[in-house]
């Protein structure tokens, strides 16, 4: 990566066992989100300005996958992969969140 990313967006990938009981966003198609989030930025040649970031737990289980993008500090929930192509054109490049997907 040559240049410095103008946004971070991380992807829980956390995985529970379902026999806990508790639900994880792994568990809820994490991995198709986040495959879409790669193959998206990918297609638009935004590798070297969107740092994509897989993570563990970031303690929302019940509103996966969850997403959150930085600077800003905006957390995004119970995404699909349907929702990437929006959130990649209006938030990552237009810095306009997608308020439907917005975590409060």
């Amino acid at each position: 990566m040559d240049k410095k990313p103008t946004r971070h967006l991380f992807i829980c990938r956390r995985h529970r066992d379902p026999a806990l009981g508790k639900p994880s966003c792994e568990s809820n198609g994490a991995g198709a989100v986040y495959d879409a989030f790669k193959l998206e930025l990918e297609a638009r040649g935004l590798e070297e300005t969107i740092q994509l970031t897989q993570t563990q737990c970031l303690h929302h289980c019940e509103n996966g996958p969850i997403a959150v993008v930085y600077p800003e500090g905006v957390w995004y929930g119970r995404l699909t992969p349907m929702d990437v192509p929006r959130i990649v054109e209006l938030h990552l490049l237009g810095g306009i969140s997608v308020p439907e997907k917005v975590l409060d």
